[in-house]
């Protein structure tokens, strides 16, 4: 806003640092005095958000069969959950964190890895939401790939960018996972946004079902029958 850019000049002025303030652009909520963003968007996954899923779509996975493919893989925090939970993983990512697969854009791929048949990640934000990505990540997963299957850890806020409307009529999500509880994602406390898992499954017919996630301890999850 223009009274925030004002602040923020008299904040310079006077060498003193603005205080940051939250603001949603484009369905992100985002700190305006904060520096920029981590190169290429690279948040690591706490183990919770991981688990939640892995425990409500576990029948749907193990009916699925073939590998998964976590294509933002990082360090490989998420693929690791996946894969002590039972299920074979591929991991790949535009740079080599320690995932140990394949350092490769994702939009290189045009057909997905051998032998998988869906994907679990937390794209970077700009390459699905509808300001900068378009809702390329989708898209890419969907039509150009073709997977059976794709698990989305995104903003709750995201389908509602009036920019996705047209991609979100046409690849609506089988199910959406709304997360009651914030991802702290820096370790830094106060969480400022809440997060669901974006689910689509071509096997699925009909509307959109919504259902809700709360954070179980890990020791709890481990008790899911593989």
């Amino acid at each position: 806003s223009v009274v925030t850019q004002n602040a923020r000049g008299l904040f310079r002025a006077t060498g003193k640092t603005s205080k940051a303030v939250a603001d949603l652009v484009d369905s992100e909520l985002v700190k305006t005095a904060d520096p920029a963003r981590n190169a290429l968007d690279f948040y690591p996954t706490p183990s919770e958000p991981t688990l939640a899923l892995l425990r409500a779509e576990h029948f749907r996975l193990c009916e699925l069969g073939g590998k998964i493919w976590e294509p933002a893989a990082g360090d490989g925090a998420m693929a690791r959950i996946i894969s002590a939970c039972g299920f074979p993983v591929v991991t790949s990512d535009i740079v080599d964190r320690g995932h140990g697969g394949e350092t490769r854009s994702f939009f290189d791929y045009d057909t997905p890895p051998a032998g998988v048949t869906g994907q679990i990640t937390n794209p970077p934000y700009d390459l699905i939401n509808s300001r900068d990505g378009k809702g390329r990540w989708l898209t890419h997963s969907l039509n150009v790939l073709g997977l059976e299957y794709a698990a989305l850890l995104l903003s709750w806020a995201w389908p509602g960018a009036a920019g996705l409307g047209p991609i979100y009529d046409v690849l609506p999500p089988a199910r959406v996972y709304l997360m009651r509880w914030k991802i702290d994602w820096t370790g830094g406390g106060a969480p400022p946004m809440l997060n669901a898992w974006f689910v689509w499954d071509r096997q699925w017919k009909g509307e959109t079902v919504l259902r809700m996630l709360d954070r179980t301890a890990d020791a709890r999850q481990k008790e899911m029958s593989l």
